[in-house]
């Protein structure tokens, strides 16, 4: 989930580019006041890692749909 200030940001595309991540949205609601986005990475393990703390380090809250999602 994106707070209301990261909503016209492209955080997206920018933990993308600085962690070598392949982006896939799968599902996403923007409005006004949240962002709603279900977003598969594809990447190294490590860097997928440290993506997910970049991206939260910001104020994106992250939640795993699955467990076994997050695959090398």
């Amino acid at each position: 989930m994106f707070p209301p200030r990261l909503i016209t940001r492209p955080i997206i595309w920018e933990v993308a580019m600085k962690y070598h991540l392949v982006p896939n949205v799968r599902q996403a609601e923007v409005r006004d006041e949240i962002g709603i986005v279900c977003l598969e990475l594809a990447g190294k393990p490590a860097d997928i890692t440290k993506g997910v703390a970049w991206l939260e380090k910001h104020g994106v809250k992250v939640e795993p749909v699955e467990i076994n999602v997050i695959e090398s």
